[in-house]
């Protein structure tokens, strides 16, 4: 059972030691969609959803979820979180979503730029649930990740 990073010689889950690893600058770019009805995108765009403003409420939710992701995803390292933007783009079927994640620390920030994207889409499709009860977050994903040993990857074309 040793071959697997997040399991000890037992079986048991476990947290991996990342006190060896050298510190460097680390980056996570993650996106996603909000797939929306003609009347919610239109609504929107003219600031007429009755909640309020969804698109800054998403904003907010997502910044606060990247900090947040160690107390949702059991083995994830809680780290420095050193930057976050999230940029929200009304497209004319739904709302794209981007996520940038920086840290300095010993292991790197995937796992909050994917849960950014996620809260984001979620608080979204809360602010907006009444005009379009059939929202749907889509295509949560890694795109892009900087530093560590393995240096820059990007998801291929």
């Amino acid at each position: 059972m040793t071959q697997f990073s997040h399991l000890d010689e037992s079986g048991h889950a476990r947290m991996v030691d990342v006190s060896a690893k050298d510190v460097s600058v680390r980056t996570a770019t993650a996106t996603g969609f909000v797939r929306l009805s003609a009347e919610c995108v239109a609504a929107l765009r003219s600031g007429d959803v009755p909640k309020g403003d969804a698109l800054a409420v998403a904003r907010i939710a997502g910044i606060q979820a990247a900090k947040r992701t160690p107390d949702l995803v059991p083995l994830c390292h809680p780290i420095a979180i050193h930057g976050v933007r999230v940029d929200l783009e009304v497209r004319d079927d739904g709302v794209a979503i981007t996520a940038l994640v920086r840290t300095a620390d010993r292991t790197g920030v995937e796992m909050e730029a994917l849960t950014c994207v996620a809260v984001a889409g979620l608080a979204l499709i809360d602010m907006v649930k009444a005009l379009d009860p059939a929202a749907v977050v889509t295509d949560v994903r890694v795109e892009e990740k900087t530093g560590g040993k393995t240096g820059v990857w990007r998801r291929p074309a």
